[in-house]
């Protein structure tokens, strides 16, 4: 009984452990201290990082993708998660947020009430984000429009329902390690900036282990598509078979070296990767062919 009874206390422990460990962790305010922003590069932020692909209303085009009044839907194996929305309303967006409320959403998955966000928010990603350019983007988002469209809530079961779970995932795959270690090339470092962090290619190329971390050891090795309609391709070098110019063409044009066009959700990750500099484009590429194949 002596036995039982010291067992019970150590897992009490650990489990306290667990839970101060797992409580959200937000960014001190000095994070953020004496930064300005620059809506202008913060614009080349918003597109690279696919801001509007998921916040905007299903279908918009044109103008109407700057309204980030939310609701697409996003199935997954732990239900549908449903954008919210983000425009500059005071009441149903983001409009009262301050810098570091953006940067802790962002960097750390932590809303500005304390609580953890669930990983369909890339923050996986966008944790490795320069915090000037989160400054940068956090000035081009002032200068969109205002929507009160309410948010909907995400459609979870039980106990992915309980917000509570999230920093026990946050403590297991929230790293702001590069997923292609090492030095590179500074075209290369520039194009795994943009793609490991701002564009999030990972999240959707690279395939999840049972909880939904991502697979680092199959990077970018494609995966299957949340809707249960195919499979997302293997990018990498020796699967793909596309060289630097073939890359930098389809980011472009959307045309792959077959002629064929993109389609799905990433033809927004096209018209996205298109705004941005081709220096940047020419960056993805060389970074995509330096990352290892994944049979």
């Amino acid at each position: 009984m002596r036995i039982l009874r010291w067992l019970v206390v150590l897992g009490l422990i650990a489990a306290g452990g667990v839970y101060v460990m797992a409580r959200p962790q937000p960014l001190a305010a000095a994070a953020v201290a004496n930064l300005t922003g620059d809506a202008a590069k913060g614009e080349l932020v918003f597109w690279a990082a696919g801001c509007a692909s998921c916040h905007m209303a299903e279908g918009a085009k044109g103008e109407a993708q700057l309204v980030l009044s939310g609701g697409q839907r996003f199935p997954s194996d732990f239900g549908t998660f449903v954008a919210p929305n983000i425009s500059q309303d005071p009441e149903h967006g983001i409009g009262t947020w301050s810098l570091l409320d953006l940067a802790n959403a962002l960097k750390r998955g932590v809303s500005p009430e304390g609580e953890h966000y669930y990983p369909a928010l890339p923050y996986a990603s966008y944790a490795k984000m320069q915090m000037q350019d989160v400054a940068d983007l956090y000035a081009f988002l002032k200068t969109l429009p205002a929507d009160p469209t309410p948010s909907q809530p995400h459609e979870l079961a039980f106990p992915f329902s309980l917000r509570e779970t999230v920093g026990v995932w946050k403590l297991l795959f929230l790293s702001e390690a590069w997923a292609l270690p090492g030095n590179l090339t500074p075209t290369a470092a520039r194009g795994r900036y943009i793609a490991e962090a701002l564009a999030h290619c990972g999240e959707c190329h690279t395939p999840r282990n049972l909880l939904g971390g991502l697979d680092t050891a199959r990077w970018l090795g494609g995966a299957p598509n949340p809707s249960g309609q195919g499979r997302i391709p293997n990018i990498t070098p020796g699967k793909l078979g596309w060289s630097a110019s073939d890359i930098v063409q389809y980011l472009t044009t959307g045309f792959t070296p077959d002629y064929d066009s993109v389609g799905g959700h990433m033809a927004h990750v096209v018209e996205n990767m298109a705004r941005l500099p081709e220096s940047d484009r020419v960056a993805v590429a060389e970074y995509l062919l330096a990352v290892p194949t994944v049979q």
